[in-house]
């Protein structure tokens, strides 16, 4: 969908948006067919139109044209939407590298249990968990106990339409690898 930019060829880059220098020094950088693509940022500026086809021109790239792709950012939960390895740098040392794959299956000991009602679900809640909106809940059991809690609900009349496990955000990740909010401290001196 590089039509917006060719609909601009004659128009001075001064007046492009920020969104569409974005593309643009996307498509300089793919000129000489490089093997890799270093982005910094590369959906600042951008509408979510624009992210929506930045994110699947950098997906195409990497698998048809074998472009491997770093991205330096801090909008981690975009990021996590098309990302498949991360690479945690803190202070000029690399702190955590993984897959997402790998990071998303870390357990974190909460399920999300959908039920058809919430009513005297209380009873049945411990510290840590939560109703949340839509007859959903939280729960922070171990993967030994889910199966016996959910017959519990079953047992006391309750209709379970999905247990899910929670994965683990990157933010949860990368706050966990660099230590909470430890790093505000550091930034101060």
């Amino acid at each position: 969908k590089n039509s917006k930019i060719k609909d601009r060829i004659n128009d001075k880059v001064s007046k492009y948006s920020l969104g569409m220098r974005q593309r643009l020094g996307i498509a300089e950088a793919l000129i000489n067919n490089p093997n890799l693509l270093v982005l910094d940022e590369p959906t600042n500026g951008l509408d979510p139109e624009g992210i929506t086809e930045l994110r699947a021109l950098l997906i195409k790239l990497a698998k048809e044209q074998k472009v491997a792709i770093l991205i330096s950012s801090h909008n981690l939960a975009e990021l996590q939407s098309f990302c498949t390895n991360i690479c945690i740098i803190q202070e000029g040392k690399i702190l955590s590298s993984e897959s997402i794959n790998e990071l998303k299956h870390e357990t974190i000991g909460k399920y999300i249990i959908e039920l058809d009602k919430q009513d005297d679900i209380d009873r049945f809640l411990k510290d840590g968990d939560k109703k949340l909106e839509n007859g959903f809940v939280e729960v922070n059991k171990a993967r030994e106990e889910i199966s016996d809690f959910v017959f519990e609900l079953l047992k006391a009349g309750y209709k379970i339409y999905q247990v899910k496990e929670k994965e683990k955000t990157l933010e949860e990740a990368f706050l966990e690898r660099i230590g909470g909010d430890n790093n505000d401290e550091s930034n101060k001196k």
